[in-house]
């Protein structure tokens, strides 16, 4: 069973439950009460010397969507386990311009860890 399969959602389902989710959150976070309740912003540094490699699933072998220069500070919106890279078996759910996942293993923390998809 591939972890799409299991996961229950590829990134086009991931991508609409997180639009229609973010809409409250989105109104709140303009100034009115209650604005802490929005999502945390995570970020990453990109450490893989030739860039990184994004794909459409938590997957070695996933279609590659776009990718990331070396250095470059990404958005993650949460993580997930997948196939192990490096020995490294997290992969972070990106949102800067399409929704794509990447290696953990080249994708060091700003700050917090991110939460769980």
């Amino acid at each position: 069973m591939s972890l799409t399969t299991r996961l229950g959602m590829g990134i086009a389902a991931v991508a609409t439950l997180v639009a229609t989710a973010a809409v409250p959150a989105v109104a709140q976070s303009a100034g009115a009460p209650g604005a802490d309740d929005s999502p945390p912003v995570y970020k990453g540094r990109v450490t893989a010397k030739s860039g990184l490699l994004l794909r459409d699933a938590p997957a070695r072998g996933a279609k590659v969507v776009r990718s990331e220069p070396y250095h470059a500070i990404v958005r993650i919106f949460c993580k997930t386990s997948g196939d192990s890279v490096g020995g490294n078996a997290y992969w972070y759910l990106l949102t800067d311009g399409t929704w794509a996942w990447g290696s953990a293993k080249y994708i060091q923390n700003i700050g917090a860890v991110p939460r769980w998809c």
